[in-house]
Formats: C-alpha cells, structure tokens, sequence
C-alpha cells in the first residue's frame, strides 16, 4: 500500500477525472443543500463586487460636489491600473466560494463533463443550474440591499465616490448592445471556469488561491461580464438611484441613469451575459477538455 503524500498539482488529464466527478457530487446534491449553498455563492460574489467597486472609487477622474458646491476632483489613474485592482479585489468572491465551498452558476457550468460521458442526466444537470442560478440571484440581491442600508456608498466622509462608481458600473452594463454582452459574457465564463479548473489542480489553499487570482483579475479588468457579478452591481446601482438626497449631493438626478432600470438589468443585460457564460463555460471549457481528456476512444 502506498502511503506516499503527493505535493505536486494534478496533471491536465487528472484534472479532467477530477472535474467530472465534481460534476457527478454538486449534480446529486439534496435540492435544499444545493440552494443554501446557491445563495451563499451569490453573497461572496457580492462582496467581491463590493470590494472592487470600494478599491475603484476615486480611481478616475471624477467631479464630486462638495457640500460647498465646489467641484472636488480625485487623482486619476491610467486606466489600465484601476483595472487591474478591481481584478485584484473581486478575486475575494471566487476564492470565498472555492475555499469557503458554495455553489456558483458560472463554476457549475463545468457539471457539462460528467454529462458528456453519461454520468449525469440532462434533468440533474439543468435543475442543479436553475436551483443555483435563483439561489446566486437571491443572495446576491439581499446582499446589495443590505450594503444598501449601510449607506457604505456614501462614504468616504459622505462625498459618496463609492456610490457614484457604483452607479457607472450598473449603468455601463446596462447599456450594453445583446450581441456585445453575449461575447464579453462567453470570454468571462471561459476565464471563470479556467480558474475553477485550476483549483482542481491544486493541493492546499495557497495553491487553489494563486490559481484564481490571474485568470479572476484579467475578466475583470478586460470589463467581461459574469452573470452572478451583475447580481450584485446591477441591483446596487438600482438601489442607490432611489437615493434621490445622495444623488443631489453628487450633481446627479435620475434621469442621468435613465437605462438603469429593472427591465435593462434582466433583459438587456442578464439573458445576453447568462447565455454567454454558458457557451464560455460549458462548451469552451467543459466540452472542449472532455473531448481532449475523457472522450471515448473511437475503435
């Protein structure tokens, strides 16, 4: 017997076999266990969009109104850098569901490999995406209208550069044409579940955490965009816009936000973003690698 303690990362095709049993676990979990996990999922993704939009606030060059009614603009950075830390910050959502273990829509598009080799039919796959993606939805949401009352987007000291930065981003996303979503969302997910993929390669948490960070970092600073992701941001620029006395203090009104609706976030931008995640993750990734990997020989 062999008791011999392997540090190295799996292989490639190990990782493969590992991915598809993973996929076999989260497909037969119980329903209720699958959705409490969901709706975790959909909180640590928020956090890692809180986080990011925290670290982006006064990043640009912005004018904010001060309570005089001056104008008081932030040192910009290059565009490239702000990036580059929100990519750092939102990493914080993937490592909390990977390490923390939870159910994310986008990471269990990867349950498409046990489904290729038949070892887990198309109604458990399809029912463990709908359970997640509604619990990731809820969780994300009750995350944003907690951050909500804590009126955290009005800081620092009330000059409410977290929140503005928050609104651009709702805004920017829901602005976005269907096909252009459709393509940032299937280069997100493919980024996603590389990053998922890596993890199974790894032996202790550092080496799942490095694996996150530089595929996590570069969606987010590329602007792709992930369903869940949108969950948070979206509803939180919702939020805030209803906040007509931070919206005056920030030389805003609603109807500079006029495509930040409730329909643009389900329809305009989450249908085109959710379908492309799926394409990104399950067939680029998913079906791409049990093809190379778990395929059937052909005799």
């Amino acid at each position: 017997m062999n008791n011999e303690i392997k540090f190295d990362a799996l292989i490639p095709s190990e990782i493969a076999a590992k991915a598809e049993l993973a996929g076999q676990k989260k497909a037969g979990m119980p329903v209720f266990s699958t959705f409490i996990l969901a709706v975790l999922a959909g909180a640590f993704i928020a956090m890692g969009g809180m986080f990011m939009t925290t670290v982006l606030a006064g990043t640009s060059n912005i004018g904010i109104k001060n309570p005089g009614g001056a104008m008081v603009y932030s040192t910009a950075l290059a565009y490239g850098l702000q990036r580059l830390l929100g990519g750092l910050a939102f990493c914080l959502g993937l490592i909390l569901v990977v390490i923390g273990g939870a159910e994310l829509f986008t990471g269990n598009n990867l349950i498409v490999m046990a489904w290729a080799s038949g070892k887990v039919s198309t109604f458990k796959m399809l029912r463990n995406w709908i359970i997640v993606y509604i619990g990731n939805m809820l969780g994300s949401i009750a995350t944003a209208t907690l951050m909500f009352f804590t009126l955290q987007y009005t800081f620092p000291g009330g000059s409410g550069s977290i929140g503005l930065t928050a609104l651009n981003v709702a805004v920017s996303k829901t602005q976005l044409a269907f096909f252009q979503a459709l393509a940032l969302g299937i280069l997100c997910n493919a980024l996603v579940c590389m990053a998922v993929w890596l993890t199974y390669s790894g032996r202790s948490v550092a080496d799942k955490i490095f694996a996150i960070i530089f595929p996590i970092t570069a969606f987010v600073a590329a602007g792709f965009e992930h369903s869940v992701a949108n969950m948070y941001l979206i509803p939180m620029g919702l939020l805030i816009k209803t906040d007509q006395t931070f919206l005056a203090k920030i030389g805003k009104t609603a109807a500079d936000y006029d495509s930040l609706t409730w329909y643009d976030f389900f329809i305009t931008n989450l249908v085109p973003v959710t379908i492309g995640n799926i394409i990104g993750g399950a067939v680029l990734v998913g079906v791409i690698y049990w093809v190379a990997y778990l395929r059937p020989e052909k005799k």
